[in-house]
């Protein structure tokens, strides 16, 4: 027999050296939950070895990661400071800039700093935009969203990343980032977001689930697949440095057509409900946790992924899953 694929997967060594993808720590971005008490670390029930952390927990927390690898982190802030317009997002003195300026005093440029663009945390109704009559309302939704992002990166943001999905963010935050003298922050647009079921231990962690409602008339209808590739295409058109696809294992088929049509980077989230599935099937005994981690990451950089946002970034590089 002259073609015998076995022969490439006889060996670790050989089936290393042919592997087509290969998942390095500095494309995995780990997620953390900021909130205003600056000494709290408390455990998220619905997230097992995931916390909401106060500023100096976080320091400790972010340079353990640095010392695995782990060089980008993305901050959520979760407030109980909460009003109709999300007041405490765009103050420039929030929890989320004050964490800015704390990282940035003790790691410098060693971490890149990601930060969540949304109003959702910081609003009394829990939508991600300005609630009219019921309604989120877009256009008025901008100029806030707009001064969340001002206040990230002049708090020291390398990247800020709107995840609101109101129509013509992007430009909004593009020209008012401008504006403001800070071209060179980068926008990392979760450009491909759907109304996805796998949120919930997220909003239970972020405390901010609509309090009335849902999401759906902002957010990716689950079955459409041309709309989420024109979302991405429009936000690289305003200005969008980067794209997302959250979430990303129910969606690999997008993260494909969407790398093949789109020539910026794409990164892939990796949502609490699919973090959250595979520990409690872990913990069960069900499933070999790293090797399921494992296969999940690599899905979403074969796929077309550039980079991962996960939950499981941390203690991947700890146990040693990804070598």
């Amino acid at each position: 027999m002259k073609i015998r694929p076995r022969r490439l997967r006889r060996t670790p060594l050989l089936r290393e050296m042919v592997a087509e993808t290969r998942v390095h720590p500095r494309q995995l971005i780990q997620a953390h939950f900021v909130v205003d008490d600056p000494a709290a670390k408390v455990a998220i029930a619905s997230m097992p070895g995931i916390q909401r952390m106060g500023v100096e927990p976080l320091v400790d927390r972010i340079g353990g990661d640095l010392e695995l690898g782990l060089t980008t982190a993305l901050l959520f802030g979760i407030t109980k400071e909460k009003d109709p317009l999300a007041s405490s997002a765009t103050n420039p003195d929030g929890l989320v800039p004050r964490a800015i300026r704390r990282l940035r005093e003790e790691f410098g440029s060693r971490l890149t700093i990601v930060t969540d663009v949304c109003l959702c945390g910081s609003t009394d109704h829990g939508h991600c935009g300005v609630l009219r009559a019921g309604q989120v309302v877009n256009d008025e939704s901008l100029p806030l969203l707009s001064a969340m992002a001002v206040a990230h990166a002049e708090a020291g943001a390398d990247i800020v990343a709107p995840s609101d999905m109101m129509d013509g963010r992007v430009a909004a935050l593009r020209e008012a980032l401008d504006a403001a003298g800070l071209s060179d922050t980068a926008i990392l647009s979760y450009s491909t977001k759907f109304a996805s079921a796998f949120y919930g231990p997220f909003r239970e962690a972020a405390d901010s689930k609509p309090q009335a409602g849902d999401r759906k008339s902002y957010q990716l209808d689950p079955r459409n697949a041309r709309e989420a590739v024109r979302e991405s295409q429009i936000d690289t058109e305003e200005g969008a440095d980067m794209l997302m696809v959250k979430p990303a294992l129910s969606y690999l088929d997008i993260i494909g057509h969407i790398a093949a049509t789109c020539e910026v980077p794409l990164v892939a989230y990796n949502v609490s409900g699919e973090y959250s599935m595979v520990k409690a099937a872990a913990e069960r005994g069900w499933i070999d946790e790293g090797s399921v981690v494992t296969e999940i990451l690599h899905s979403m950089v074969r796929a077309g992924s550039d980079l991962v946002i996960t939950y499981h970034a941390r203690e991947a590089l700890q146990k040693g899953w990804l070598k």
